[in-house]
C-alpha cells in the first residue's frame, strides 16, 4: 500500500510542475506580444496677453464729509432743546433757545441810545450850519465856528457807535437761537433745558455730521507708490485715462458696497511711523450705510497693463524653497520656466517674467510627465478672465 501511495503522490507532483510550466510559457509568450506605450496627454494653455486694471486693495475707515460742533456764542440758560437726537436735521434748523430776556432788554437800550444820538446829531447840524453863515459875517469868532463844527463831528461819531451797539445786540440776540450750521444727523446732546452754558465753550453742545457724501481715507505705502510711478514713467503701465480714479468698496462683513467712488485726494506726506501716505476717496452715501469710523477696503484701479500675461493658479509648481514655476510644451517635448508673479487676479497668477506670448503652458496632465518627456498637447477649455477681473489684495510671489 504504501509504494502505491508513494507512485500517485510522484505521478500528482509530475502534473503540477507541467502546469506551472505552461502557465510560465504562455506569461513570457503574451509580454512577448504587449504593445508599445502610448505619448501621454495633456492639456495646453496658449499665453495671449491682454490689457489687464492694476486694483490695489487698501485697508481704510470712513469719514465725516462735513462736521460741526455746536457751541454756544453767548451766555445763558437753556430753555429748551429742539431737535430729537439721531435725527436729520437742515441747515439753518433751530437747535436750542437760550434765555433771551437780557439780550432783548440790552438790544431795546441800544436802540434808545442810538435814538439819543441821532437827535444830538441833528442839533448840532443845526448849530454847526448857522455858526458857519454867521462866520462869514464876523457875527461870531473863528474859534466859535470851529467849536460847532468839531461838535458837529464828534455827534456823527456818537451815532455810528450807538449804531454798532445797536447791531452787536442783536447779533447777540439772535445768538440766543442755536441753529444748525450744516444739514446732516445730529449726535446726542450734552445739556438739557435749565443748564448754563457759557460762551465759546470747550464742551461742545451736540454734533452735525454731513454723511451723504461720505469720506473714505485709506493708506497706501511709499514702496507701492514709488513702483507704481516707476512703471508709468517708463511706459511699462499706462494711466487709466480718466480724470478720477475709480474706487470700489467692501465693507467689514465682505459684501461689496452698492455704490462706487472716486479718488479725490492723495496726501503729500509720509507717515514717519508707517512710512504710507493718506489717500482719500468720497462716496455717495444715500441710505446712510455708511457711519463714520466704519473698517472697510477699497479697491482702486490705478493704472493699465496693455500686456498683461494671466495663467490659472493650477498650473504653476511652488517648489519647497518658495521658487514658482511652470511645465510648458515646446516642439513636443515638456521644459519647466521659472516665473515672477506679481499678484493674484481671482484665480489667476499675474507673471509679469518667465512666459512670453504664444508659450504653451500645461494646466492638466502635468503631474504625469516629467521634464524632458514628449507629450502630445491638447487645447484646455480654460479661458482667461475678462479684462476688468474681480480685484483682490496684492499677494507678492517670488
Amino acid at each position: 500500500m504504501s509504494f502505491k501511495l508513494f507512485t500517485k503522490s510522484l505521478v500528482t507532483a509530475a502534473v503540477v510542475v507541467s502546469l506551472l510550466l505552461l502557465i510560465v510559457l504562455s506569461g513570457c509568450s503574451a509580454g512577448d506580444s504587449a504593445p508599445v506605450a502610448q505619448t501621454p496627454k495633456v492639456s495646453v494653455l496658449t499665453v495671449q496677453p491682454q490689457p489687464q486694471a492694476l486694483t490695489t486693495e487698501l485697508a481704510g475707515r470712513t469719514q465725516a464729509f462735513m462736521v460741526a460742533q455746536i457751541r454756544p456764542q453767548v451766555s445763558g440758560i437753556v430753555q429748551q432743546r429742539l431737535f430729537v437726537e439721531g435725527a436729520e436735521v437742515k441747515a439753518g434748523e433751530a437747535l436750542y433757545q437760550i434765555d433771551a430776556a437780557p439780550y432783548k432788554a440790552a438790544f431795546t437800550q441800544t436802540q434808545a441810545t442810538a435814538a439819543k444820538a441821532r437827535a444830538t446829531l441833528k442839533s448840532t447840524q443845526a448849530t454847526a450850519r448857522r455858526d458857519a453863515q454867521l462866520a462869514k459875517i464876523d457875527a461870531i469868532s473863528q474859534q466859535d465856528n470851529e467849536d460847532a463844527q468839531v461838535s458837529l463831528q464828534t455827534a456823527e461819531a456818537d451815532l455810528q457807535v450807538a449804531l454798532a451797539d445797536v447791531e452787536t445786540a442783536r447779533i447777540n440776540l439772535a445768538y440766543t437761537r442755536i441753529s444748525s450750521p450744516l444739514s446732516g444727523r445730529i449726535e446726542t446732546s450734552t445739556v438739557t433745558p435749565g443748564a448754563l452754558v457759557v460762551a465759546s465753550q470747550d464742551t461742545a453742545l451736540t454734533t452735525v455730521q454731513q454723511l451723504d457724501p461720505i469720506y473714505v481715507d485709506v493708506t497706501q505705502s511709499t514702496s507701492e507708490l514709488l513702483r507704481l510711478k516707476r512703471d508709468l514713467a517708463s511706459g511699462t503701465l499706462q494711466n487709466n485715462g480718466q480724470g478720477e480714479t475709480p474706487v470700489l468698496l467692501k465693507l467689514d462683513d465682505g459684501s461689496t458696497y452698492n455704490h462706487a467712488g472716486s479718488l479725490k485726494f492723495s496726501g503729500v506726506t509720509v507717515t514717519e511711523g508707517t512710512g504710507t501716505v493718506t489717500l482719500r476717496a468720497v462716496f455717495p452715501n444715500p441710505d446712510h450705510l455708511l457711519l463714520p469710523g466704519m473698517y472697510v477696503r477699497a479697491v482702486l484701479d490705478q493704472a493699465i497693463d496693455d500686456k498683461a500675461i494671466l495663467i490659472p493658479q493650477k498650473a504653476v509648481i511652488r517648489s519647497a524653497s518658495g521658487v514658482t514655476s511652470v511645465l510648458v510644451v515646446v516642439a513636443g517635448k515638456v521644459e519647466q520656466r521659472v516665473l515672477t508673479i506679481d499678484r493674484a487676479v481671482g484665480n489667476q497668477w499675474w507673471v509679469t517674467s518667465g512666459l512670453n506670448a504664444g508659450d504653451q503652458v500645461i494646466v492638466e496632465g502635468g503631474q504625469k510627465v516629467r521634464v524632458g518627456n514628449e507629450v502630445l498637447a491638447q487645447n484646455s477649455e480654460t479661458r482667461s478672465l475678462p479684462t476688468r477681473a474681480a480685484p483682490t489684495a496684492i499677494a507678492k510671489e517670488g
